[in-house]
């Protein structure tokens, strides 16, 4: 259930929170940040007219609320003033479940939302306070007379909705004749029904949009219509006092009351909201709604966020990122990974300035430049990880992209062959430098280590290290005496680790640690040879032969061997 946009109260406390969503203002050339404005301008407006006209959700709430925040922030750097949004005009659906438009008997309000000290202020001035979940599905209201149902209104801009009576008679969850011949107003969520729910967990569950293709679809099944249910939470003409509204909506036949709790110290919203955010339920859910149990009458209510009721929403999951620019990073053996830089958000108390997109194809497939804006979450709540592309700039930054096959096994020993490459040999060499770190058991000696040497210019190829002694080391930024003795420690114990270690290290194909001789016996293994090997195939033994007779693996070799090392 979407906080309805433009409405004052949850305008400002969406402004408040915009240094966190979008950061700062974005370092563009003059004329960028208006056009750029006015593209997320339309784009949201896209995204309205799917929620209201449609009852469709093509964006996370949290992720559509950041975005709200970025555009107002955008605008105050572009010196733009907010727009006048006419009033949403209401369109008919063509699909079975919504041939009209209806008004609302009463207004479906929406909420305000806030946070832990918003909610300690507000609970502060009040008592007799109720707490709900905020069931993430599709508002509709249900009119009653003489306990027959007469209609069924999406919830539309709260004033009108899609008329979706026919439709909702066909659901199982919505009784078409009350027990009782009351006349009433009901207010709730169609909600997917989900067995043991917990929210804590990332996974998507897109349960709202899977009721509202339900409601649009023309012919839904049986056991479709069976998935939806019905969570009533509100009753704007019922009993005045909540626990009469509780026992009359229980005596309907609605379980409103099982999630339906008062506040007092013992079970406070904070205790509420932590338990159904963990406890398995039926619905997914977004947050917690606090109401007060007494409050005015529907005929007073607006399509505005009232006061008597505020909504805290769980801890977001999803982050909105904008893209400050992409790194390809070039693995050991070639692998090109792209690395986007973020500008830096916060996500489960951490703070998340970068995430890897795993694989070259997977950005060619997302085309991600410096500019777009993404989703990102934490994976297992540890890890930052791309979610998807929200939306992506309407201007295009230019990059300079890799090949698949312009980094391999054998390119990229040394700086020196950095001009036969298009991002140059610095990420590769990087990356064999801490392999071999690790393979000949360098303690203490890591990525970060590596790339000083190589800031210093004293490490330019991968056994240049060899050579350095502690004079040398001491001149480089970050390494004083102690540190450089424990490096020509670090270095000499190197040397002197066994040669399979050592083809580890110089990055020899998997396979080659299965053959038995020196160097000298290995370079003389062809195809065949490698292939008669246990676990060596076609593939691996070209690459292992292609190895063993590369012009710049034999000149490591040369230099091992006048070094002294075993077996070369």
């Amino acid at each position: 259930m979407r906080l309805m946009p433009g409405m004052a109260a949850a305008f400002a406390l969406l402004i408040s929170s915009a240094k966190a969503a979008a950061g700062h203002c974005p370092d563009w050339k003059e004329g960028r940040l208006a056009r750029e404005v006015q593209a997320l301008e339309a784009r949201i407006a896209k995204w309205d007219r799917a929620y209201y006209q449609n009852a469709r959700s093509p964006i996370d709430d949290a992720l559509y609320d950041q975005a709200v925040a970025r555009l107002e922030t955008w605008r105050a750097c572009a010196g733009v003033s907010r727009r006048h949004t006419p009033e949403r005009r209401i369109t008919t659906s063509r699909s079975a479940g919504a041939d009209s438009v209806r008004r609302h008997p009463v207004a479906q309000t929406g909420l305000a939302k806030t946070d832990k000290a918003g909610v300690k202020r507000w609970s502060s001035r009040r008592d007799d306070l109720w707490v709900q979940p905020k069931v993430d599905g599709v508002a509709v209201t249900l009119r009653y007379v003489d306990g027959e149902l007469m209609a069924a209104v999406s919830r539309g801009d709260g004033e009108r909705g899609q008329n979706w009576t026919a439709r909702a008679r066909r659901l199982p969850a919505v009784p078409t004749v009350l027990p009782e011949p009351v006349s009433a107003v009901l207010q709730g969520e169609l909600y997917w029904r989900l067995d043991e729910h917990v929210q804590a967990s990332t996974a998507r569950h897109r349960a709202r949009n899977r009721v509202a293709g339900v409601m649009r679809k023309a012919a839904p099944s049986a056991a479709e219509l069976s998935r939806v249910g019905l969570f009533v939470w509100g009753w704007p003409d019922g009993p005045e006092a909540m626990p009469d509204r509780l026992e009359r909506l229980a005596a309907l036949g609605f379980a409103t009351a099982a999630y339906t709790h008062r506040l007092d110290d013992r079970r406070d919203a904070t205790y509420w909201r932590r338990h159904w955010y963990r406890a398995p339920l039926p619905f997914a859910s977004d947050g917690v709604v606090l109401k007060q149990g007494k409050r005015p009458g529907g005929r007073q209510w607006h399509a505005a966020p009232p006061a008597w009721a505020m909504a805290w929403k769980y801890p977001s999951q999803r982050a909105l990122a904008g893209v400050r620019g992409i790194e390809f990073r070039i693995g050991r053996t070639g692998r090109v990974t792209p690395l986007i830089y973020l500008d830096p958000v916060r996500l489960e108390g951490r703070r998340v300035s970068r995430v890897s997109l795993g694989s070259l194809q997977r950005w060619r497939q997302l085309d991600i430049r410096a500019g777009d804006q993404l989703s990102v979450l934490l994976g297992g709540l540890t890890i930052p990880a791309f979610d998807g592309v929200v939306w992506q700039a309407a201007e295009r930054e230019p990059l300079t992209v890799p090949a698949a096959d312009d980094y391999h096994r054998l390119s990229c020993f040394s700086l020196d062959d950095a001009g036969a490459y298009p991002l140059g040999c610095e990420s590769q060499l990087l990356a064999r430098l801490d392999w071999l770190g690790d393979a000949l058991d360098m303690r203490g000696v890591g990525e970060g280590t590596w790339q000083a040497l190589m800031d210093a210019g004293a490490v330019t190829g991968l056994l240049d290290w060899l050579a350095l002694d502690q004079a040398e080391l001491e001149r480089v930024a970050g390494i004083g005496e102690v540190s450089a003795q424990t490096l020509i420690k670090r270095f000499a114990a190197a040397q002197a680790q066994p040669f399979k270690a050592w083809l580890e290290a110089l990055g020899a194909p998997p396979g080659g640690e299965r053959a038995d001789g020196d160097w000298a016996a290995l370079r003389r293994y062809d195809a065949a040879d490698w292939q008669a090997l246990s676990g060596v195939g076609p593939v691996r033994a070209a690459a292992l032969t292609a190895f063993f007779r590369d012009p710049r693996v034999k000149a490591l070799a040369r230099r091992l061997a006048a070094a002294g090392v075993d077996g070369f």
